[in-house]
């Protein structure tokens, strides 16, 4: 086989390669074995491969136009793991989701309008979808601009990621567990799905302040084997099976705010601690936040009214998240500002 059109986007705070879905193998055994070799499998480094050598910057997207009215790509999101050198659909990515946008506008899925460019995108991962809003002056994706976020040096454009009816988009239910606090390996949780499986612990637990480096907490491998053992409980508990294999659910320490935030986290991923915190994740821990009785209800710093603009603390500095509640106090739509850039477009030869 030769070379197969990809472009490299960061979408937020992580990397990927996009591809249409006709140009990989239709057989999903042989585009996973296919993709594991474009990222640089197995070389957990991936040096002969386009990978980073670490999941935030070894994922995959793949897009096709939609055949159903009213959504104009579907995206199926792929996590490529560097050391075990497996594929996981388990999950949705919010990072990657922000280069969508741009990479279905650049291949002539979406024509882009003169101002700004909505993008209606479905996630194949979990069949709910998410509106994109891109700046298209002239009618071309222009990724300059004025808007930061924390863990990506300099400034883009922004891409508003509105998201709809995300709740229990993988386990069926916003608390999957039917409960706010379950207890798992003797330690308290609250698991939580608004758009990503998260079980939510107590860094204070751990004997951890919750401000520990991501570097500290790798090298941790108390708390790592700790943390495995509640996840595989948790994720039965969550109605995700056994996951020893899965990349969901994400397991979140949470402490007091320090930055003036909501909360503060440290994220794993789920074996290595995130440098900042996913998308969705972010906009689950955010929930557990709003949940009265979660383990988050003496740490967290909650905003009045029926829209929430939510600073979530992480590693590189904090994300912010809109919660729209009805009156009842229920969750009915999260939205959130991202960034993108396209890093390359061509052909990567396998």
């Amino acid at each position: 086989m030769g070379g197969i059109p990809c472009s490299l986007i960061r979408g937020g705070t992580s990397r990927g390669a996009y591809f249409q879905e006709k140009h990989l193998p239709a057989d999903e055994v042989a585009r996973d074995a296919l993709l594991v070799r474009i990222m640089g499998g197995p070389d957990v480094l991936q040096v002969d491969g386009i990978g980073g050598g670490h999941p935030l910057t070894s994922k995959v997207a793949v897009i096709r136009q939609s055949p159903d009215s009213g959504i104009d790509v579907d995206y199926l999101f792929l996590q490529v793991d560097p050391h075990q050198q497996t594929v996981s659909s388990a999950q949705n990515c919010g990072n990657l989701l922000a280069g969508v946008g741009i990479f279905a506008i650049r291949e002539n899925l979406v024509e882009a309008q003169q101002h700004e460019t909505k993008v209606r995108v479905r996630m194949l991962n979990s069949h709910a979808v998410c509106h994109l809003v891109l700046q298209t002056p002239g009618g071309e994706v222009d990724s300059r601009g004025d808007t930061s976020i924390d863990g990506v040096p300099g400034t883009s454009a922004p891409i508003v990621c509105n998201y709809l009816d995300i709740a229990g988009s993988s386990c069926g239910a916003l608390l999957p567990t039917g409960h706010e606090v379950d207890t798992f390996d003797g330690m308290e949780a609250t698991c939580v799905d608004n758009g990503m499986p998260v079980v939510v612990l107590r860094a204070s637990h751990f004997g951890l302040s919750g401000v520990e480096s991501p570097e500290e907490l790798d090298i941790n491998e108390v708390l790592k084997q700790q943390l495995e053992v509640i996840r595989l409980q948790a994720g039965r508990a969550m109605k995700l099976g056994d996951v020893h294999a899965k990349s969901i659910p994400k397991m979140c320490l949470v402490s007091p705010p320090r930055s003036g935030g909501a909360i503060m986290t440290r994220t794993f991923i789920p074996h290595v601690c995130h440098k900042s915190i996913g998308v969705l994740g972010a906009v689950s821990v955010a929930t557990a936040c709003l949940t009265a009785d979660s383990i988050t209800r003496e740490l967290a710093k909650v905003p009045d009214g029926k829209t929430k603009r939510m600073q979530v603390e992480h590693p590189g500095g904090s994300m912010e998240v809109h919660l729209d509640l009805d009156d009842a106090g229920q969750v009915v739509s999260a939205g959130i500002v991202r960034t993108a850039r396209l890093l390359f477009s061509g052909e990567v030869m396998v």
